[in-house]
């Protein structure tokens, strides 16, 4: 791995669930979309973004970034995991599994 060790570089993946019922919240809904994807998160899922993180510090950072755009009502989540997690995890496109290697993916963001 480059001498890079993949338990020193983290994700964070944020997962919300906002209420759209009117036209305030689906504003403060789709403003938090926004903020994340200006903090420098991906769209993984429709309420699920991820971001890479070079250390453990930058990705605490960020959560407290993350904790001053949540809107007043609804349920935001933020889970930190290391680079070397991520890439064991096990992603299915209509019930056959992705076999990309994600790990040599992510050398190219270093």
């Amino acid at each position: 791995m480059n001498g890079f060790s993949g338990y020193r570089f983290m994700w964070l993946m944020v997962m919300f669930d906002l209420p759209v019922g009117t036209k305030k919240q689906s504003k403060r809904a789709t403003r938090f979309r926004n903020d994340l994807l200006d903090l420098g998160f991906g769209m993984s899922q429709f309420s699920v973004y991820m971001r890479f993180c070079g250390n453990r510090d930058a990705a605490e950072t960020l959560v407290r970034k993350v904790g001053r755009k949540v809107p007043p009502e609804g349920t935001v989540s933020v889970l930190g995991f290391t680079d070397r997690q991520y890439g064991n995890m096990t992603i299915f496109h209509g019930g056959t599994p992705d076999t990309e290697d994600r790990e040599r993916k992510q050398l190219l963001l270093l």
